[in-house]
């Protein structure tokens, strides 16, 4: 099986914690030359001097908040060279019923999500058509398959990004590209963290009361760890997953109650 990155270089976004650092990790473990993006230099920094480096390996980053559509692009343009690997990774949407979300909730998470998204496929793709060999990864979450509950405008964003993903999959597949989501369950991020302790304080909880209820939903029993997550993330990068495409892929312990 071939998981050889060796001479390809990753744009890894929201890489300075969590999932997204987890995924940069094995990417960089892989071989692969790896771009961290975020919006914290100095974590930038640390993150990109964690990194592993094997013979002529190098790893870089950019700054820029996703919230900010116009940085973004400014980084992503900034850099020299073909992306063969994007990974769209951002925090999510803050918690809630959907009706009490206004209009600019709705919007600045379609901008972080989506638009983000849509700006980085536009500026890499050709890169990849002319390198022959391109890698969309889209870190969602398994709302995708069943809304959750308290999670309304998330629930609303990462159901248009999957659609958007297996859309943008259909018109790459052609060149050999691929575009895949990768969902995950609940995970031991501080993303995890913030929803437990808002939700605690919504139902005059604990923390620990409600991380209990929600690990027994959990089939495995436990919640899962961001290098878990990051696994199937840089499998799917790799030259063994060529013809897997279009997919939404749970990594949640069996969760997620549909097939």
């Amino acid at each position: 099986m071939n998981l050889d990155l060796r001479n390809l270089t990753a744009l890894v976004c929201g890489s300075t914690a969590g999932i997204g650092k987890a995924i940069a990790t094995e990417l960089a473990l892989l071989g692969a030359n790896c771009i961290l993006m975020a919006r914290n230099e100095e974590k930038l920094k640390a993150a990109v001097a964690e990194l592993a480096r094997q013979g002529e390996q190098q790893h870089s980053y950019r700054v820029a908040d996703f919230s900010d559509v116009a940085r973004v692009k400014a980084a992503a343009e900034s850099i020299e060279g073909p992306v063969h690997i994007l990974i769209n990774n951002t925090g999510g949407p803050r918690g809630g019923a959907l009706l009490d979300a206004d209009d600019a909730q709705f919007l600045e998470a379609f901008s972080q999500h989506v638009i983000c998204n849509q700006l980085l496929a536009r500026i890499f793709t050709g890169g990849m058509k002319a390198a022959g060999y391109g890698r969309i990864v889209n870190v969602i979450s398994t709302s995708v398959k069943i809304p959750l509950k308290g999670l309304g405008v998330s629930n609303t964003i990462r159901g248009a990004t999957a659609s958007w993903a297996k859309t943008l999959s259909n018109e790459l597949a052609p060149f050999g590209i691929t575009v895949n989501n990768v969902l995950p369950g609940f995970t031991e991020t501080d993303r995890l963290e913030s929803l437990i302790a808002g939700n605690a304080a919504a139902k005059n909880s604990t923390p620990e009361e409600v991380a209990a209820g929600m690990r027994s939903e959990v089939p495995l029993g436990r919640f899962g760890r961001p290098e878990e997550i990051a696994a199937l993330a840089a499998f799917l990068c790799t030259p063994a997953a060529s013809y897997i495409t279009g997919a939404s892929i749970r990594a949640d312990g069996g969760r997620t109650g549909s097939i």
